[in-house]
């Protein structure tokens, strides 16, 4: 075990130098935070408040399982992230915690029908799967090693089903328990 400590401290601090060499203040370090910032600032305007404990729980599923996904990921040497806002956290926090749930969150609020709510999931799984993480491979933000973004396709897909369907057993337990109270 303490070799295996020993290798984690290196392995940080190569990472904590490469980010302070070759990512803090760079083009893509400005992009993840301006991006960020932009899309935090726009859903709060959006954002239904007469439904942000709702939307918000959605939202931190969602991160919460992005998260957990991508530490699998990165674990299994699938993918990494070379530039990221903070060095600290093996995951980009800027995607798993900001980006995917808000586009998540914005459709789960506009689309409560399923047919209409899983069309724009598709819509999104397409964007994300052949567009974004192409772009962000493009842009060196994102590396795959053993990856192909197919595979990603099914799972945004997944991760929107499961978790709206979660959530309205939730709200369905939470009526039941209101309606017997009364």
């Amino acid at each position: 075990m303490e070799e295996i400590i020993q290798l984690r401290k290196q392995s940080n601090a190569m990472l904590m130098e490469n980010w302070l060499t070759n990512t803090v203040f760079s083009f893509n370090w400005w992009l993840l935070l301006l991006s960020s910032i932009s899309l935090f600032i726009l859903w709060l305007i959006i954002l239904d408040k007469k439904r942000i404990i709702e939307i918000t729980a959605f939202g931190l599923l969602v991160g919460t399982t992005g998260f957990i996904l991508d530490t699998f990921g990165i674990s299994f040497v699938l993918w990494s992230y070379p530039d990221r806002i903070l060095p600290v956290i093996s995951s980009i926090v800027e995607f798993h915690h900001v980006h995917l749930p808000i586009i998540y969150m914005l459709i789960y609020q506009r689309f409560n029908n399923w047919k209409s709510y899983f069309v724009a999931l598709i819509i999104m799984s397409i964007a994300f799967s052949f567009v974004l993480e192409p772009i962000t491979l493009w842009l060196g933000i994102y590396e795959i090693y053993h990856w192909k973004f197919i595979y990603s396709f099914p799972i945004y897909i997944l991760i929107g089903c499961i978790i709206k369907w979660l959530m309205q057993k939730v709200k369905q337990i939470e009526t039941n328990e209101n309606n017997a109270l009364n």
